[in-house]
């Protein structure tokens, strides 16, 4: 038997992926050291530059055409939001933001967020090489997510508020259990900002780290007709009310007498992620079954898919948002290939389509 040649056998094999372009931009030349070394290593990427500065890195840009941005937040000579909001203007592309681990950092990444950036990573620590390999697994995902997300320009205007219920709620004991990812900021924002001051509690988990949750809570406090904060352990679930999971502990729902109580736990990540999705939406099937509407948002990977199939099946109705509004779809499309999504809605249209059930209706606009 004759065997093809090296030539033959290369020829006739599928095209390799060229590896993801990313460009570095940190005026801290140990920063972008650590960052290039981190990102240089897996087998898909390639740097191909690192910048001090938004001056020299919009040169690299023009030159060298990277896929993706790492993007200091704060930087001198420009700061990292006015670059960040000239280039999502004048060339959009997928942007990551390294942050500093600051009231100040957490403020101003969920403002780049809103400015177009796909997502952040916390600012790696230079004492230490403890958990190194865990923070370059963290970065080399959210560059491989933003490699393939959507840019989507900032809305111009939010989706009209949703009417009260009033006394067209059909049950009293109602919760909303949302989850979400890359691009999750945004779009539960959009979400939220649609809610009625008389909507049923809201359990949120979004993949989001220590630090940054109780900016995110504060910030959607004063936009939404919703109290918004942070959950705190063993509070009582109020309606009107929406509590987002802290970004050191998983958030789940139990059952108290006539009331629903949040819990933190504190217990290994799952997905690896805490606060892991599959676990706020596994106790509500539990704990709420058939009272509770389950919200599968944008992001990477596959955590919710699962536990919003347990909600599905404990009788609650579940919504996963569609392909073409998500940023990342990731767990809406694992979700929807269980057969987890009651039913699929654009971002604009899963407020209403969450109401739809609480009133008793057929959503509209959706499948």
């Amino acid at each position: 038997m004759k065997l093809n040649s090296s030539a033959e056998r290369v020829a006739g094999a599928a095209p390799a992926t060229p590896p993801i372009k990313v460009l570095v931009v940190d005026d801290s030349a140990l920063v972008r050291k650590l960052l290039t070394e981190i990102l240089g290593r897996a087998p898909d990427m390639t740097v191909v530059g690192a910048a001090p500065n938004p001056l020299v890195a919009r040169e690299m840009i023009r030159s060298l055409d990277p896929d993706v941005l790492t993007l200091d937040v704060e930087m001198p000579q420009m700061d990292g939001l006015d670059f960040l909001e000239r280039l999502m203007r004048l060339h959009p592309m997928p942007v990551v933001m390294v942050s500093t681990l600051t009231e100040r950092g957490s403020e101003v990444t969920l403002r780049a967020l809103e400015l177009g950036a796909v997502d952040f990573v916390t600012k790696p620590r230079l004492d230490v090489t403890k958990g190194i390999e865990d923070y370059a697994a963290v970065i080399t995902d959210k560059v491989r997510a933003a490699a393939r997300a959507r840019i989507r320009s900032p809305r111009a205007a939010p989706a009209p508020g949703l009417p009260a219920l009033g006394n067209r709620l059909l049950s009293t004991e109602k919760l909303i259990i949302v989850g979400a990812s890359t691009g999750g900021t945004e779009a539960i924002k959009e979400v939220l900002l649609q809610f009625p001051p008389d909507a049923p509690a809201v359990l949120i988990a979004q993949h989001m780290p220590e630090g940054f949750t109780r900016s995110f809570a504060t910030r959607l406090d004063q936009l939404c007709r919703i109290t918004v904060k942070e959950a705190a352990h063993a509070e009582r679930v109020l309606p009107g009310h929406a509590y987002i999971a802290p970004g050191h502990s998983h958030l789940l729902l139990r059952r108290s007498g006539a009331n629903y109580l949040t819990e933190l736990s504190q217990s290994a990540p799952v997905n690896r992620h805490r606060p892991s999705v599959d676990v706020l939406f596994r106790s509500a099937a539990g704990s709420a079954g058939p009272n509770a509407v389950g919200v599968l948002l944008t992001g990477m990977g596959k955590d919710g898919a699962q536990g919003l199939l347990e909600m599905r099946q404990s009788g609650a109705h579940t919504v996963a948002q569609d392909e073409a509004s998500c940023v990342v779809f990731g767990m809406p499309r694992e979700a929807i290939a269980l057969d987890a999504a009651e039913t699929v809605a654009p971002i604009d249209r899963v407020a209403a389509t969450i109401f739809s059930f609480f009133r008793g209706d057929t959503p509209a606009g959706v499948r």
